[in-house]
């Protein structure tokens, strides 16, 4: 089995400013105080991923998860180490990430196909699926600057989810938008799944990683705390202990996702 992500040694370093002004610049020199920091986002992060694994990448927000997710899809470079990935990436990032405000969503589908590698020919072809899956009937030739983050979310999975890929990354894409959409979000993932490709989900909620993955990395403050099984990784978390998988409305309750 081919290997499909290898991450090195990677880390990731992130500069907090605490002062934004020259006036404020100026009491803090005065007063002895700092005028930044900085912070690791990813500290030392390595492990690889085979071809058609399906990944569930945990932790606790600010764990870096999401900064994670964007040195895999290349949308940010490491300080240090690795970032290795065979084939071509698909995804969700964040939810409307990398739409025109201005541009209407046919528009924006045509631009993010484009982005994804997907051609015009391969586009137009695809596009009654894309867009009888977002489903956002007549807003779909209005400005995305008027879409609400539902919306948003809707159009740029579908999107994703129909570009051909070998990896498939999905960050915060179940954190918005309602119940239906979720659950056709998760099918289309379990598609994607036996397809063979590899798909790589961020997500705090344990019933959908269970659903979704066989093998589970979990970040702690920046660094992999855990990799392995998934109940073993929720338990890790002590997610084991919520009340997030009781009751009948599990399957709709547990459908979200966290950066």
């Amino acid at each position: 089995m081919a290997t499909s992500i290898v991450v090195e040694n990677v880390s990731k370093r992130f500069t907090m400013q605490y002062t934004r002004t020259i006036k404020q610049m100026s009491i803090a020199v005065l007063r002895g105080e700092q005028l930044k920091d900085t912070f690791l986002a990813v500290d030392d992060v390595s492990f690889k991923v085979e071809q058609g694994e399906s990944i569930g990448l945990m932790g606790l927000n600010g764990s870096g998860k999401s900064t994670l997710l964007k040195l895999i899809s290349g949308v940010m470079t490491p300080d240090s180490g690795n970032v290795l990935t065979r084939g071509r990436i698909a995804g969700l990032i964040a939810a409307g990430a990398g739409f025109h405000q201005q541009l209407t969503g046919r528009e924006n589908l045509y631009l993010n196909a484009a982005i994804l590698g997907m051609s015009e020919a391969e586009t137009k072809r695809k596009l009654d699926q894309i867009v009888d899956f977002a489903d956002i009937g007549k807003f779909l030739d209005t400005p995305v600057g008027h879409y609400s983050s539902g919306m948003g979310a809707r159009l740029g999975f579908a999107i994703a989810a129909h570009a051909e890929s070998d990896i498939f990354l999905a960050d915060e894409v179940l954190a918005v938008g309602d119940r239906p959409f979720k659950r056709k979000c998760i099918a289309r993932m379990n598609e994607i799944k036996k397809e063979g490709r590899t798909l790589f989900y961020v997500s705090h909620a344990p019933g959908s990683v269970r659903k979704m993955c066989d093998r589970a990395l979990v970040l702690v403050d920046g660094r992999l705390g855990f990799d392995g099984p998934v109940d073993e990784g929720i338990h890790f978390l002590k997610y084991d202990d919520s009340d997030d998988d009781d009751g009948p409305d599990q399957d709709d309750d547990d459908l979200g996702a966290d950066i």
